[in-house]
């Protein structure tokens, strides 16, 4: 996978999932996580924390579900 489809992916969404470009890219999250550690810190997008949790704090959502990434780079 090259990191400039995965750029101009999360760029066109505005704000995905982790999840969400596993399932774009067919890749896991750890090969998905060095192309976002790098984005991250060009200041490209931003890891957001999620705001809504289910309430229950049991923490058995899937990580990669609540992992959002939103485009940061201004225009």
């Amino acid at each position: 996978m090259i990191l400039s489809e995965v750029r101009q992916y999360i760029k066109t969404q505005r704000r995905v999932t982790l999840h969400d470009l596993m399932l774009r890219f067919d890749m896991d999250a750890q090969a998905l996580s060095g192309m976002l550690t790098l984005l991250v810190a060009k200041g490209k997008i931003e890891k957001k924390s999620p705001t809504n949790a289910c309430g229950t704090g049991c923490c058995k959502c899937d990580s990669a579900l609540i992992e959002i990434y939103e485009w940061r780079e201004m225009q």
